[in-house]
């Protein structure tokens, strides 16, 4: 269970035995949910995503920190690693020779963490051609391997969740509620769960609106229709939130309802 769910029933300080206390209380409640219990090989398929991201960030840290040197000295350059990459070279020649040092470690560093991450994500590729799930999370658009193996890393074969609907409930990827006296208001989206999860899915989503002026089938001229209503910003988290509700059927039931 989540500890979040517990602590209502904790009736005093907390301490072991008062813990304890509302664990066997919380965990009699009919409506109670439970965290979905992870496998071996899920835990190992989770290992690959938790260091290739590690090495993600830390590239990003270390061009940033990059930037901050050469802007310093007045050279101010334009976000995105590969921007860095061109325009860098050029400008150290004009910085002190210690300062110019420095970058060079810290591009050297940056490479090697580049393909770290790259020797990582194609162990993930390959895995998901081993796994009948992911392939079969992979077919819907706005879902690649990275997706598909996280999908199927962190919910298995979905079979936790009741429907679609709870499993998009149960990522964030749903309004928050300020209902009261018979007036329903609906806010900004929960971001419960799984924040890497949710951020893979949302980040698919921005490639099928991105797609979606090129191609003419049902979830692009949706999707299109969607972000001249409500912008950009919530039509990607609306495109999310049906792909996870989709991934959750070709999860479960091996098929989507028509």
């Amino acid at each position: 269970m989540a500890p979040k769910f517990v602590a209502p029933y904790r009736k005093s300080g907390k301490n072991d035995g008062n813990d304890a206390e509302a664990i066997c209380e919380a965990v009699g409640r009919p409506n109670m949910r439970f965290v979905p219990i992870k496998s071996v090989q899920q835990q190992s398929d989770l290992s690959l995503h938790r260091v290739r991201q590690g090495f993600v960030e830390e590239r990003t840290a270390t061009l940033n920190r990059v930037r901050g040197l050469i802007a310093e000295f007045g050279y101010v350059l334009p976000l995105g690693a590969e921007q860095l990459r061109r325009q860098v070279p050029d400008l150290i020649d004009r910085l002190p020779a210690r300062v110019a040092h420095c970058v060079r470690d810290l591009l050297e560093h940056a490479e090697r963490l580049r393909a770290k991450a790259l020797e990582y994500e194609r162990e993930i590729r390959m895995s998901v051609r081993d796994n009948e799930l992911a392939r079969r999370a992979h077919t819907r658009p706005g879902i690649g391997p990275i997706t598909a193996s996280a999908l199927v890393a962190t919910v298995g074969n979905g079979h936790d969740f009741k429907n679609g609907r709870q499993f998009s409930a149960w990522l964030g990827l749903v309004p928050r509620q300020y209902s009261t006296g018979g007036k329903t208001r609906l806010g900004h989206i929960t971001k419960r769960g799984d924040p890497y999860l949710r951020t893979l899915l949302v980040m698919g989503a921005r490639s099928v609106l991105q797609r979606a002026y090129r191609e003419g089938d049902p979830l692009s001229r949706w999707a299109l229709a969607l972000q001249q209503r409500r912008g950009y910003h919530r039509a990607c988290v609306a495109i999310a939130a049906k792909n996870a509700r989709v991934a959750w059927a070709l999860l479960a039931k091996g098929t989507v309802a028509a």
